[in-house]
């Protein structure tokens, strides 16, 4: 097993109360409302944390069989990733996932969402892996501060 390399840390304010940040991420109708458009989520450990960017589609671009790892309500959830087809035999091996971790700080109206994506190895296409991730965090973040905000999120990863 190679040793982690690198993560990706992001942190967004968000002009919303902790709970409905909370629901964002661990509601299956909300998550699909900005991060993917059909979404499998479990609030409890060892659930499941699905999410499918095709809909329907069970094959491709999903994170089918990614469970949640940690989960303590309105402050912080753990769940496994699988990344986009691209990575398939890069970082979709189910015994060696990687992580991302979503914490939630609660600032009077706004919440403040830490997200930090950890468990990728050296090598360049790792890298490379670790880059686009770092492209799409940001979108879906930006994705869910404005579905939040202004009613108006814009789903991760779509087909062209």
């Amino acid at each position: 097993m190679g040793k982690i390399y690198t993560e990706i840390q992001e942190e967004l304010t968000i002009e919303a109360p902790v709970d409905l940040v909370w629901h964002a991420w661990t509601l299956s109708d909300r998550v699909s409302q900005w991060f993917a458009p059909e979404a499998t989520i479990e609030a409890k450990e060892g659930g499941k944390y699905e999410l499918y960017f095709i809909p329907g589609n069970e094959l491709n671009m999903n994170t089918k069989g990614c469970k949640v790892i940690r989960l303590i309500p309105e402050q912080e959830l753990v769940f496994q990733w699988k990344g986009p087809d691209q990575f398939n035999p890069l970082m979709n091996n189910n015994d060696e996932l990687t992580t991302v971790s979503i914490r939630f700080e609660k600032m009077d109206a706004e919440t403040k969402v830490l997200l930090r994506h950890d468990g990728f190895k050296e090598g360049t296409a790792w890298s490379e892996a670790l880059q686009w991730h770092q492209m799409a965090w940001s979108g879906v973040l930006k994705s869910l501060k404005n579905a939040l905000e202004k009613g108006k999120g814009e789903l991760c990863c779509q087909p062209e």
